[in-house]
């Protein structure tokens, strides 16, 4: 398991992989991609604030070597630079920065184009998919996960892209028949997909997490609980995507259920430190205060105050919280 002090570490030993190859080499291309794979694994097991400062400052040093290195060389670290922005681009979103995770989503997805890495390409697309549906702009989500699907590879990445990006939009569009059909593609494909693991990666937990967002737009109350559920028995506890899934479910619950929903959500703010506990988290537990009628039960109440004093994720000068 990665430590705290392990994220310095990485960036320490791609700064000396520079300073013995200013001009690059198969070397440096190698470290480059074991740090991202790093960062990737580990993406959940450190605050996004933490991560991100780790991750811009190895980016940097990639960049100082690329215009010195050889033809190869430069498209190899090329191709790590655009997955650290997209690291950079999905911490950004995580951090409530949407405006930034818009920008370094575009690199990542330029460079994916510029050097054929097509995995790149469309995750980056999916991303900013994410993104654009956060704020609602419905046809550029759209545009982007389709893009994305044009560049997925079969299989896991196109359940990916599916599951990810396409269906949020439909269900917020309303297109009830069309949502279906791509839950009922994706799911086909995660049959028998082999899970990969980290951010880049997708898994049953993800999948079912999204498809049950998919049922609770479309107001399907009932099967939104029952596939949050699978989603919560699929995830480790107390990760981000056990929090995610959770919250979707007290969403699903707080309608016939109000004080129970507001029970989970303590329950996540009593296990989640701030410092963790993710811009999307945030955005759902805000969302379940707007269904609850605070007046109405203790455990709403409490939601509600407990939510009026939660620290922000970065503070008003910039700094992590």
């Amino acid at each position: 398991m990665t430590t705290a002090s392990g994220l310095p570490a990485i960036r320490e030993s791609v700064q000396w992989a520079v300073l013995d190859a200013p001009k690059g080499s198969a070397s440096l291309v190698a470290l480059a991609e074991a740090a991202v794979e790093h960062y990737a694994l580990n993406y959940s097991k450190h605050p996004p604030s933490a991560l991100h400062d780790e991750v811009r400052a190895t980016r940097n040093l990639l960049s100082t070597v690329v215009a010195a290195a050889d033809r190869e060389t430069a498209r190899g670290l090329r191709r790590q630079v655009g997955w650290l922005s997209a690291l950079l681009g999905n911490l950004a979103y995580h951090l409530d920065d949407r405006a930034g995770a818009r920008a370094h989503l575009t690199l990542a997805g330029a460079i994916g184009e510029s050097t054929g890495e097509a995995a790149l390409t469309a995750w980056s697309s999916g991303a900013l998919a994410m993104v654009a549906t956060a704020r609602r702009d419905w046809e550029h989500a759209r545009g982007h996960a389709e893009h994305g699907l044009q560049h997925a590879p079969a299989g896991l990445r196109r359940a990916q892209l599916l599951g990810w990006a396409l269906l949020p939009t439909l269900a917020a569009l309303e297109h009830a028949s069309r949502a279906d059909d791509v839950i009922s593609e994706s799911d086909e494909i995660m049959r028998s997909a082999v899970e990969i693991p980290g951010r880049f990666g997708y898994d049953r937990a993800e999948h079912r997490l999204h498809v049950a967002e998919a049922h609770l737009t479309l107001e399907r109350y009932e099967r939104a609980a029952d596939v949050a559920r699978t989603s919560i028995a699929a995830a480790p506890e107390h990760t981000p995507g056990w929090v995610a899934a959770t919250l979707v479910l007290a969403l699903a619950e707080a309608r016939d259920a109000p004080e129970e929903a507001a029970g989970r959500a303590l329950g996540v703010l009593d296990l989640i430190p701030p410092a963790r506990l993710r811009a999307t988290a945030r955005t759902r537990l805000a969302r379940l205060t707007r269904v609850l009628d605070p007046a109405a039960t203790s455990a709403g109440a409490e939601l509600a105050e407990r939510l009026r004093v939660l620290p922000a994720p970065i503070r008003t000068d910039g700094t992590a919280a």
